[in-house]
């Protein structure tokens, strides 16, 4: 094994580790959080529960307990404690890949629906807290994410010639982003009783009707 080989299984095993750690310290906050609400957890108690040092935890989550907050929504975002960006997970390029435009959005509005069922419940304990002053900033920022990424799939769309004539794609981009907002979900699952799969396809038909170039073989002749 040559001097550079080593370097880099040094380097890919520091990284596996420092994963694992993130995993574990998101793991074990979130379900603290999820028990007790965020006030009540402590950065001691999520040390403990991850079987980490408190200084461990510090230079995991920089920004102390907020920092740790935000370590939790991205990794329940994301599904994994791995540091890859949303744009470049697969179920982003199977979306990209597919040529249908109304499967496009079917993948979509599915990748959506999995992101609600992760990050619900903690977007709504977090949110909590916000309401008291003490994670505002962090909501504010995920909320701008949220709507930055939501210029992606229509972008993408109109570069493939899908987006329905007329339709700018900051408006389309809109559409997206309230479409598929956390509380929007919320109120459909909690407060009309709709299950995931109910959320699936009117997710998918609404962005569908609203986005895309009505389909030629399907109008009157």
């Amino acid at each position: 094994m040559t001097e550079h080989t080593r370097r880099r299984y040094r380097s890919e095993l520091r990284q596996e580790n420092a994963q694992a750690t993130r995993q574990r310290i998101a793991d074990a906050a979130r379900t603290l959080m999820l028990d007790r609400g965020y006030a009540a957890t402590t950065m001691a108690d999520v040390a403990q529960a991850a079987g980490v040092a408190v200084q461990t935890l510090y230079t995991s989550c920089p920004g102390g307990k907020p920092g740790l907050a935000k370590l939790v929504y991205d990794v329940t975002l994301a599904g994994d404690g791995q540091l890859v960006p949303q744009a470049e997970r697969p179920q982003v390029h199977a979306i990209i890949a597919e040529p249908d435009p109304v499967r496009k959005l079917f993948l979509f509005a599915e990748m959506a629906v999995d992101i609600y069922a992760r990050i619900g419940p903690v977007h709504r304990v977090l949110r909590s807290a916000a309401s008291g002053g003490g994670l505002t900033d962090l909501m504010a920022e995920t909320e701008q994410q949220r709507r930055t990424g939501s210029r992606g799939p229509a972008e993408h769309l109109a570069q493939v010639g899908a987006l329905r004539p007329g339709l700018a794609v900051d408006r389309a981009a809109d559409q997206i982003y309230v479409l598929t907002s956390i509380e929007l979900f919320e109120r459909l699952v909690e407060g009309c009783g709709w299950s995931l799969a109910d959320c699936h396809d009117w997710l998918a038909r609404t962005l569908a009707d609203a986005l895309l170039a009505p389909d030629p073989s399907t109008s009157d002749s």
